[in-house]
């Protein structure tokens, strides 16, 4: 019995952990398969498993934007972290610092910048705060690493809606065949009675 529930603990952690991607059952039998209610027909079985099939290439699809997004937010941060430690090492000279600000695309304006321990970090949405040096490191380390457990945790999921994807044409498959052998099976018994 403890045996059980831990397995049916185990199983509940691994749905849990794929962001709510219900999992494809496999369909060992296909006759008992095709008694069940709403499969009245191959053809309506082969609907269901389809529209199930889309529902996760949908899901893909917004997991592959997400991962996107990361991959390019992962090198800003990380470029970010590299410009705040260069100042922190310039922040104790008296000396300005020689840089080149991003304009638009291809534009860049040259200025210099005196030594401070104020910077302001976009936050995104229209969003812009100050921050002293130490606490901006501190934030943008913080958003690093969970920006970077969040695409592992995203590649998991796509690995394991890869998984989905096969079982589900695989029971395509066995449906539409078990099909094709039950069309020929009723056209053998039809010509047999014929002669």
């Amino acid at each position: 019995m403890a045996a059980t529930i831990e397995n049916s603990n185990a199983g509940q952690a691994t749905k849990k952990k794929h962001l709510g991607i219900p999992e494809a059952v496999f369909v060992e039998d296909v006759d008992s398969f095709m008694k069940q209610p709403g499969n009245e027909t191959a053809d309506a079985a082969l609907r269901r498993l389809d529209e199930q099939y889309q529902k996760y290439k949908y899901m893909e699809l917004n997991l592959t934007q997400k991962k996107l997004r990361l991959k390019n937010q992962i090198p800003q941060i990380t470029q970010t972290l590299e410009i705040l430690r260069h100042m922190q090492k310039k922040k104790e000279t008296t000396e300005p610092m020689e840089t080149h600000f991003l304009l638009a695309d291809n534009v860049y304006c040259k200025a210099s910048v005196p030594p401070t321990d104020k910077v302001c970090l976009w936050l995104g949405a229209n969003v812009m705060l100050e921050y002293n040096i130490d606490e901006a490191q501190a934030l943008l380390e913080k958003n690093l690493s969970t920006a970077s457990r969040n695409l592992e945790t995203l590649v998991d999921d796509l690995d394991f809606l890869r998984d989905q994807f096969t079982t589900i044409e695989v029971n395509m498959a066995r449906v539409y065949n078990w099909d094709v052998k039950r069309r020929s099976k009723e056209n053998l018994l039809k010509s047999a009675e014929k002669s």
